[in-house]
């Protein structure tokens, strides 16, 4: 392919992807429906490819047109960073992070510290991903792991938060039945998808003959099917403050004590970007961690 593609383009692309319609890519980029129209099929031709399909749903991309909008949507952001750069000054902090955590995680612990934290930098992008392993960033697929484990790899480097316990959780209406018959109880758990999860071992070791009702790929879910009344199951302690009208059943689970950590790459230290949320990071998650 010879034709060089413009920052013009990716920006016209980009328009549509996002509009859908001529009309509403043509308000964005200021410009009138019919010079919409004649730029795309331009562009379309100098590149030899099709870029979007109209439909009833109006103008859909093709994978080259998402390809060329998330290329356009980085160009975007980094010219965001530019101008905040030359208005506040060098020492902005600006790029992009790539933090990884479990959906757990994410929506009962970082979430809320990130809503503090974010603000403070305009020009700092986070790339999340929610996952049970530490596979990415063993691939540099992530920069920064937010982790429960109480043996994190010794590739990775990074600070101890707090533990959280896990404790059986319930609706009021099934402490009767757990405290006279625990394995005649509707249990929720993890499915395969999790084999090792902490609860999963203490199961199988206090009732190895108990099989859950009910199976989640996820621990949200778990309790979000908790909190709908639909049977128990064995939570860490920081979940339990969202789950309206649902009480501890149980002391805390016995060898389920678990570590929260805060854990990168060593030469991701290197990142200025990295190390600021590393360190402002730590006390807000401390302190969400510790307000259970």
């Amino acid at each position: 392919m010879h034709y060089q593609i413009s920052h013009a383009d990716l920006a016209l692309v980009l328009a549509l992807v996002r509009g859908r319609s001529l009309a509403r890519a043509a308000e964005q980029l200021h410009v009138d429906v019919s010079t919409v129209f004649r730029a795309i099929r331009k562009l379309e031709a100098s590149l030899g490819v099709a870029l979007f399909e109209k439909s009833r749903r109006g103008y859909m991309p093709t994978q080259s047109a998402q390809a060329l909008a998330e290329q356009a949507e980085r160009a975007e952001q980094a010219l965001d960073a530019a101008r905040i750069a030359m208005q506040h000054g060098e020492k902005v902090l600006s790029g992009t992070v790539r933090l990884t955590c479990t959906d757990a995680v994410l929506q009962n612990l970082l979430l809320p510290s990130l809503a503090d934290l974010m603000p403070r930098y305009p020009a700092l992008s986070l790339e999340l991903a929610t996952t049970n392993t530490f596979a990415n960033l063993s691939r540099r697929d992530a920069d920064i792991a937010l982790r429960l484990s109480n043996a994190p790899p010794e590739y990775l480097v990074g600070r101890q938060l707090g533990h959280t316990a896990y404790y059986i959780y319930g609706r009021p209406e099934h402490r009767e039945l757990f405290l006279q018959a625990p394995t005649s109880a509707p249990w929720i758990a993890p499915d395969d998808s999790m084999p090792d999860h902490i609860t999963v071992a203490w199961r199988h070791q206090v009732y190895p003959s108990l099989v859950p009702r009910y199976r989640c790929s996820s621990m949200s879910a778990v309790a979000t099917l908790v909190q709908a009344g639909l049977g128990i199951a064995a939570l860490p302690d920081f979940m339990a403050h969202s789950l309206d009208g649902v009480e501890r059943l149980s002391e805390a689970l016995v060898d389920c004590d678990t570590d929260l950590w805060l854990l990168t790459r060593p030469d991701c230290l290197a990142l200025r970007s990295v190390q600021t949320l590393f360190d402002q990071l730590t006390p807000l998650l401390r302190d969400r961690l510790n307000s259970r």
